[in-house]
């Protein structure tokens, strides 16, 4: 049956593009005041009148010209006030339904729905936007019409929601504890660059050096506080009534305090799994939980959505994971030892190169910087660690039907990926890599993190591990899809049996080790 936009969708449209003719009124009116004279005002309220009148009736020729139905295999959206356009969406590309609903638009009972496909990271498309209800009815029968159900009829019993994960209120005062907007400390380098007037006022011109390196700090401070303030009430905001259930064999999310997401993911279509942890978070005994599937990676479409867990107990969130995918536990083997060296060496690399520069900038701007240009030299003593903790925190896992990876520390993502879902085996080696015979194999997904570098990685392995890695993943990804395949069959085989004795009847169808050998576990 064909349906239409809510009919509040064209005051809230109205409304929500009116802002910027608003602003062009005032822009205009002071204009023609100039130009015009006294009669200027009223040229410039007329143009806005005129344009306000313009967009009233685009809009209600928009929503009078918006139409979509959802047959039993595609998704079909008509829409186009001059140009039309016409969409045909096939049911079973459709990744993810998501629906956002801001504080006037959950007075209005309206929302906003965006369907994502395993196209890349873009949504496919959008209503903009109909009723709750209509909403959360599209969701439902989506994921019906995917598992090839029919249609649910009037009054249909809603199938049980399993919660897996229900953010509680300690929980989530603990996620905006432990947020932190790594955006904000970019700033301090032009804060305390000198060519911000704030600096002068916290290190006075001709000040000792204690006393730069006290306001230096100060700054620092005050840069950081900030950051982790910013983090704390975006996190609060964005996970503000998370929760996370199974129904059937679609995930399905709720969070977001002034924006309300709401979102369903299909089990069968996950293709990496990511647990997220910091120093801080690895100390308390937390971590995270991201769900990445070929549509999109969490956070990243337009909608916001996110099936993540946000903070839990680690021991927690493997065990969801484990519930997602039965991957077990990783026993990670580490790149070899060696390649600390070449890790300090990176980092005291990178320090020369910063100290150069800052003598540089000494030379020319004949003594501006706040500090003395030798400042980073003391850094060196903290290379032999970083490069330790940079290789503690690597390695790669070979499981049973799973793939394992984990890399960082600042922010370590341990990454499970099955077999079945790999879609290239990737074997790079920088000139850099090679000369400490070393190379990185890559598992590459069809998930859209992909597109950026982030794929399950195992990093600086040995030549020789790097090369049975590679065979032995492309052998596991032949075997799991012969697997799948014969899953298949028997399944289809199954159904066709079933099909065959209710003609007959008359009825209808009813789960780290060392370079050098020695074993550790600390993935769990």
């Amino acid at each position: 049956m064909t349906r239409t936009l809510s009919p509040l969708s064209v005051p809230y449209r109205v409304v929500e593009r009116g802002g910027s003719i608003v602003f062009t009124a005032v822009v205009l009116s002071s204009g023609a005041s100039a130009a015009f004279g006294p009669a200027g005002g009223v040229v410039g309220v007329a143009l806005v009148g005129l344009a306000l009148l313009a967009l009233i009736a685009y809009e209600v020729a928009y929503y009078r010209r918006f139409e979509y139905d959802l047959g039993a295999e595609t998704l079909d959206i008509r829409s186009g006030v001059i140009s039309r356009r016409n969409r045909e969406i096939p049911i079973r590309r459709v990744q993810n339904v998501d629906i956002s609903r801001n504080v006037v638009q959950r007075f209005l009972d309206i929302a906003a729905v965006d369907f994502e496909t395993a196209g890349g990271s873009e949504t496919e498309a959008s209503l903009r936007f109909v009723d709750f209800a209509e909403a959360k009815r599209l969701q439902r029968e989506i994921g019906r019409l995917k598992r090839g159900v029919e249609g649910s009829e009037e009054g249909e019993p809603e199938p049980p929601a399993d919660e897996l994960f229900a953010l509680t209120s300690r929980e989530l005062a603990l996620v905006g504890a432990l947020s932190f907007d790594v955006r904000i400390p970019g700033l301090l380098f032009v804060l305390v660059s000198g060519s911000v007037p704030a600096v002068s006022s916290v290190v006075p011109s001709g000040a000792g050096i204690a006393v730069v390196a006290v306001g230096v700090v100060a700054v620092a401070l005050a840069v950081l506080l900030v950051s982790w303030g910013a983090g704390a009430a975006a996190a609060i905001l964005n996970y503000y009534g998370f929760r996370l259930t199974q129904v059937g064999d679609e995930l399905q999310y709720e969070r977001g305090l002034l924006r309300r997401y709401d979102g369903s993911i299909p089990l069968d279509k996950v293709q990496t799994l990511t647990v997220v942890d910091d120093p801080l978070k690895r100390y308390f005994g937390f971590a995270s939980l991201r769900i990445e599937t070929a549509g999109y990676a969490p956070g990243s479409g337009e909608s916001g959505s996110e099936a993540a867990v946000p903070l839990a107990r680690r021991d927690r969130v493997f065990a969801l994971a484990n519930r997602i995918e039965s991957f077990g536990t990783p026993d990670f083997r580490r790149p070899p030892k060696r390649v600390r060296r070449r890790y300090a060496v990176r980092y005291l690399l990178v320090l020369g190169g910063l100290t150069a520069l800052l003598y540089g900038v000494e030379a020319v701007t004949a003594g501006v910087l706040p500090w003395p240009p030798y400042a980073p030299v003391p850094l060196a003593l903290l290379a032999p660690v970083a490069a330790h903790l940079k290789w503690r925190h690597r390695g790669y896992w070979l499981g049973e039907r799973h793939l394992a990876t984990r890399n960082g520390f600042l922010r370590r993502r341990i990454k499970v990926v099955p077999y079945y879902r790999i879609q290239t085996v990737i074997d790079s080696r920088t000139p850099f890599q090679r000369r400490w015979s070393v190379a990185t194999v890559t598992a590459d997904t069809a998930g859209s993190l992909s597109l950026v570098g982030s794929d399950a990685a195992a990093v600086d392995v040995a030549d020789a591990d790097a090369d049975d890695l590679r065979a032995t993943l492309a052998t596991r990804l032949r075997e799991s899809l012969a697997a799948r395949r014969g899953w298949a069959d028997v399944a289809d085989a199954a159904d066709a049996a079933d099909v065959a004795d209710a003609a007959d009847a008359e009825e209808p169808v009813p789960a780290e080790s060392d370079a050098d050998g020695s074993t550790t576990n600390d993935a769990a």
